[in-house]
Formats: structure tokens, sequence, C-alpha cells
């Protein structure tokens, strides 16, 4: 799961800057793209994919009957499973290879670990693609990124599932410190904390197999966040598929 939230934000973040013409947004479109190539060369992302996509259609399919379930809407989501599967599946060789074989792009990967290794002196072929048309330039990105079309909608997918698999409950941090045991029986894949926007705090989330902690802090930039005295109400969602 923390992989997979890790590729939504670069997913998210490359989306975002695709949109501008600058050439500052098309170097960021560039150095997104190459956070998520490396963290795919690192895991094997379409595995695990597609066993989180097949466990979720095998446990929504045993719901399929269920008198209290919208057969519709059930439906609807299991063939959303279903094709996003099957376009992993059809995807033959390594995702994103029409970036990760782009001769310019691999020039940019190679200069990425260097302060400032990407200026024009540095990589001439890189600072005259960024000065030609910013149409064609937000075309040549667009392309990039649906190379790995496969894999964000199934993160997108399987997260967003997830994340409306339960419903927030209000609970109260003590001193800013709340402590709950976890089920066994029922794993929980992520959990979620929304503070009252008007409280000046901010979670910090550890666990482990046997029980989770949440400590709200609170400090300004240029202060050591130090855990809060006072307690505090926050909604808690615990989501598990």
């Amino acid at each position: 799961m923390r992989l997979f939230l890790r590729l939504e934000q670069l997913f998210r973040q490359a989306r975002h800057y695709s949109q501008g013409g600058a050439v500052w947004d098309c170097r960021a479109v560039v150095a997104t793209l190459n956070e998520i190539v490396a963290l795919l060369s690192r895991n094997d992302i379409k595995s695990e994919l597609l066993k989180e996509l097949e466990r979720f259609s095998g446990a929504l399919g045993k719901m399929l009957g269920h008198q209290h379930i919208n057969p519709d809407a059930l439906k609807s989501v299991l063939d959303q499973l279903d094709a996003a599967s099957q376009r992993l599946h059809g995807h033959s060789g390594r995702i994103g290879c029409r970036v990760t074989e782009n001769d310019l792009f691999k020039s940019v990967a190679q200069r990425t670990a260097i302060p400032g290794g990407t200026c024009s002196f540095d990589l001439p072929a890189y600072h005259f693609w960024l000065e030609r048309d910013a149409e064609r330039r937000r075309d040549e990105s667009a392309e990039w990124l649906d190379s790995f079309r496969p894999v964000q909608d199934g993160v997108g997918l399987v997260l967003g599932l997830l994340r409306d698999s339960a419903a927030g409950i209000w609970e109260t941090a003590h001193g800013g410190f709340f402590q709950k045991t976890l089920d066994h029986g029922s794993p929980v894949q992520l959990l979620r904390v929304a503070v009252p926007i008007e409280l000046p705090y901010f979670a910090e989330i550890s666990g482990g197999k046997h029980r989770f902690s949440v400590r709200f802090l609170s400090g300004l930039s240029n202060e050591r966040p130090v855990q809060c005295s006072e307690d505090v109400p926050f909604q808690l969602t615990s989501c598990m598929l």
C-alpha cells in the first residue's frame, strides 16, 4: 500500500505539471517520470497490482446476491476490476518501456543524481527539446505518461475502493496520543486520519502487527514538532477489503 500511495502521488504530480506550457512544467514532468521509473524498477508492481485486483474481485464477488447490496453497482465495480486486470495482463514487456527506452529520457535520467546536472551545457539535446513548441512538448509528455496508464488506473482503482470500504469513526487522542490494538482476523490495509481544519495539529501514524498509534504534533516550519498536550478529536477510518 505504501508503494501504491507513492505512485498515486507521483502520477497526480506528473498529470498536474503536464497541463502547463512552461519549460519548468516540462522539467517537473520529466523529473517526476524519472521517480516513477525508479520505483517501478525496484518493485514488481505488475504482479503486486494483479494480486490485489484479483483479491478484491474475490472478496467483492462473494457479496453477489446479498440482499443489502445493489447488484448493478457491485457488477459495475467487478467489471472495472476485471478490465484493469486485463489491461495489465495484456501489457507485454516492461511497464513504461516507451519512456525508459527513449534516448532523451535516458540521458536526463543519468544526470539527475548530480545536483544541477540537467543544465543546458550538460544536456544540450534536452535544452533543445525544452525550447520547442509548447504544444508539441505537452503531447510528447502525455504520450510518456500514457505508457504507465495500466498501472496508474489499477493503483487508482485499488486505492479508491479501499478508501471507500469503511466509514470514519470519531475518536479522541487524549493528550495528543491515541493507540488501538489490531484485530488479526480483519487485517487493516490503510488507516485514514482526518483532523478538524481549525486545529493546528498534524497526525503522525505508526504501526506494527499488533497495534497502531496516532500522535498529534504541532510546530512551525522553523521549529521542531512537539506532541500537543490537549485532547484532540479526530476521525479514524480503518480501510480493509
